[in-house]
């Protein structure tokens, strides 16, 4: 039977605790705003002895109005069976970069949009940073093409070189569709508006004597290949390296639209300089990637954009990357 000294003993031990649990534990607050910061943008894989690092540089909103090939009833079909359709009618778009460590070479495939979507992009001197490496420490920068969400981050808000040390590349066909004179007659009404952020963005690569182009059957970088991808623009090219018996295919913008362009590849883009090129590059790349099963890098895929082309009836599939800690594919 219990007695009244041990009753008396847990009930001021019980007291106690109720004061030492309101001063500890503070009442939540009644309300609270949500939290909107994810995790930092960057996901690791290792193919052969290349390390692969995707950045994560933002991310937008686009519209299916720019998609063509399949009627708009069709194209919704695919948003909405893929859950990609927003209440608005519209699909998101990542915008990823990519970065290797090939020995002791530093390379980054695209810059993302820099301060040129405002908050949409301009994320991927930091995420770099999380990753573990600074902008310095880049050797060689290859663009795909010279669209702003893939060259305007080469450069801060003040039009700064990012990577001081960095020699920039890309196909002379597409610097001399964008940057030569005349490429205000030249260059789609849409994008005539970007040419002074894209002068801007390359000035300072430029004037340091770290601007350089390549041509067709030329390696941009030791242990890389060009691969030229016609359609897209003059000069959209796709970047592959080999290492231990593996590959990676850095496709730029060969997709826009997982959702549609996967199992229709006749899908084009408004985007596209010359849609019908575009559409019959897109055709054989995904066949010949789902051949020789090799790692596929995209610019607009979800992050991380890393992953492999499958084939499904007529179209294919994309089967992203699994996240888990890096080791040799």
């Amino acid at each position: 039977m219990l007695d009244r000294r041990f009753l008396l003993k847990g009930a001021a031990l019980a007291a106690l605790g109720t004061v030492l649990d309101g001063a500890v534990r503070p009442a939540p607050a009644a309300s609270q705003e949500p939290l909107s910061r994810q995790a930092p943008g960057y996901f690791r894989l290792m193919v052969g002895d290349i390390e692969v690092t995707a950045l994560y540089d933002g991310g937008v909103v686009s519209e299916p109005k720019l998609l063509h090939g399949l009627t708009p009833q069709e194209i919704t079909a695919l948003l909405e069976a893929s859950c990609w359709k927003l209440p608005d009618g519209r699909y998101p778009t990542s915008i990823n970069a990519f970065l290797l460590k090939m020995g002791s070479g530093m390379v980054l495939v695209d810059t993302g949009a820099g301060t040129y979507f405002g908050d949409k992009g301009g994320r991927l001197v930091a995420n770099m940073r999380d990753a573990g490496y600074g902008a310095e420490q880049i050797d060689t920068v290859l663009l795909t093409h010279l669209h702003s969400d893939h060259a305007l981050g080469l450069v801060d808000g003040a039009g700064k070189a990012l990577f001081p040390k960095a020699t920039v590349r890309v196909h002379a066909a597409d610097a001399a569709y964008w940057l030569s004179p005349g490429a205000e007659g030249r260059v789609a009404e849409g994008q005539r508006k970007v040419l002074p952020a894209l002068r801007t963005a390359l000035a300072p690569y430029q004037a340091a004597g770290r601007f350089e182009t390549f041509a067709s059957g030329e390696a941009p970088a030791a242990g890389v290949d060009a691969v030229p991808l016609a359609g897209h623009t003059p000069g959209h090219c796709g970047y592959l390296m080999r290492s231990g018996g593996a590959g990676i295919m850095f496709w730029g913008d060969i997709t826009h639209c997982m959702a549609a362009q996967f199992p229709h590849p006749e899908v084009s883009i408004d985007y596209d300089v010359d849609q019908g090129a575009a559409v019959a590059t897109r055709q054989a790349l995904l066949s010949r990637l789902d051949r020789e099963s090799t790692w596929v890098a995209g610019a607009h895929l979800p992050f991380p954009g890393i992953g492999h082309v499958r084939s499904a009836g007529v179209g294919h599939v994309w089967r992203p990357a699994l996240y888990a800690v890096p080791t040799a594919l």
